[in-house]
């Protein structure tokens, strides 16, 4: 039962990532900003973890985090939205945005390879 729930997270995710990439191809409609984001991403989990949990969060229409610059771009609807909101929801992830740091709780909570300093690895 569990391995069927994580294969549907998992088909999800794709799902909601090809949606997003596809729209984010096109020009932003009427009432759609794009922002960019630096933050404290360390490897290819934290790209999977943000991109994800990102996602879900009201108002955002497309979210591509680059490894290599640790920049997050999100494009999200300005009626629902606005990038306080959308630096404190990375925070709440566990990872800094911009000048807002990480959530302690959250970020306690992270895999160490997701923390500061704490990777041996290299993203893949």
């Amino acid at each position: 039962m569990k391995k069927l729930q994580i294969t549907i997270t998992i088909l999800m995710s794709i799902f909601a990532c090809t949606a997003i990439a596809q729209q984010a191809e096109k020009e932003l409609p009427k009432g759609v900003e794009e922002i960019k984001i630096q933050t404290s991403a360390q490897c290819e989990q934290c790209k999977e973890r943000i991109e994800r949990d990102m996602s879900f969060e009201k108002g955002i229409k497309y979210v591509n985090l680059d490894l290599d610059t640790k920049i997050l771009t999100v494009q999200y609807k300005t009626a629902k939205t606005d990038p306080e909101k959308i630096r404190k929801a990375v925070s709440e992830i566990g990872y800094d945005a911009d000048d807002v740091p990480a959530d302690p709780k959250a970020y306690e909570k992270l895999p160490t390879c997701c923390k500061k300093g704490g990777h041996d690895h290299e993203h893949e």
